[in-house]
């Protein structure tokens, strides 16, 4: 059997290991007393992060944070941990910064504030070559792997389980009832390797780790996973802080507005792509 090739999450921190903010909101002027910029991740979400190089976290996310800590004057610290606990980190205070491939959302936004988006995404599925998944109506009965607390869980959960609309009314979800089944894992990564050896029918990550994934693995293949109607799930990754810290806001939105204006997140995502084999 072909095993994954990458660097997995070695060991999940608990989140009183954080350092650098103890609990008390991180403003510009503490970052810069505190000679360190913290970013909490998790690590295991190629291009945008991954581990290498034994335990250095590097990727998107980290090329991107680098900057905002420089333009402070800064050291950054990485903390990787799971991706519940890099957004719990944020809403706690214990850590100035997540960043992580984070989608944007409602319920989100009532535990911590977001900069401009840097990305877009949209949901995808990878499965092994010959299986093809037109729409979300061929993944009924079947048995797919995400990633913990990611976009793609909470979706598939949603569609198999049922969930209450805008007005509270109660939706019956496309997989509802067919026997369709969600696995968590650490990361897309270790699912791609149960896919592989044949636990799993499908993947469900966002686009580019997706691809990143398929692109190393010539065994596997990909495509936007879509409603029946040709539909789809639209997503933006921003940089989460603490609710309320709008100084580290504006200095990270002016670090970001530069970077895009200079080509350098496209540059950061074709340097990292590819970081996912199996063999």
């Amino acid at each position: 059997m072909k095993k994954l090739v990458a660097v997995l999450l070695a060991g999940v921190l608990a989140l009183g290991a954080f350092a650098g903010c103890g609990g008390e909101k991180s403003s510009v002027e503490s970052i810069k007393k505190s000679g360190k910029l913290v970013m909490t991740t998790n690590a295991a979400f190629p291009p945008f992060e991954y581990v290498s190089d034994g335990d250095k976290v590097v990727g998107v996310d980290a090329d991107i944070a680098q900057a905002i800590a420089d333009e402070l004057g800064v050291e950054l610290q990485i903390d990787n941990v799971t991706f519940d606990g890099a957004l719990t980190a944020i809403s706690t205070g214990k850590a100035d910064i997540a960043a992580a491939g984070i989608t944007v959302t409602e319920e989100r936004k009532q535990n911590m504030d977001f900069s401009d988006t840097y990305a877009t995404s949209v949901q995808y599925v990878i499965t092994k070559k010959g299986v093809t998944v037109n729409n979300i109506e061929d993944l009924k009965g079947k048995k797919m792997g995400v990633q913990m607390g990611t976009t793609g869980d909470l979706i598939l959960t949603d569609e198999i389980n049922g969930y209450q609309d805008d007005d509270g009314n109660n939706v019956e979800g496309v997989l509802q009832g067919s026997g369709a089944e969600v696995i968590q894992y650490k990361s897309a990564l270790e699912a791609a390797l149960d896919m592989n050896n044949g636990n799993l029918d499908a993947v469900v990550i966002d686009k580019l780790p997706a691809e990143n994934i398929v692109a190393v693995n010539d065994n596997m293949t990909c495509t936007e996973l879509v409603y029946a109607d040709g539909s789809s799930t639209q997503e933006e990754y921003a940089i989460a802080v603490q609710k309320g810290n709008q100084e580290l806001l504006d200095v990270i939105n002016d670090v970001l507005k530069k970077l895009d204006e200079e080509g350098k997140i496209d540059e950061f995502i074709l340097e990292h792509t590819g970081a996912a084999k199996v063999q």
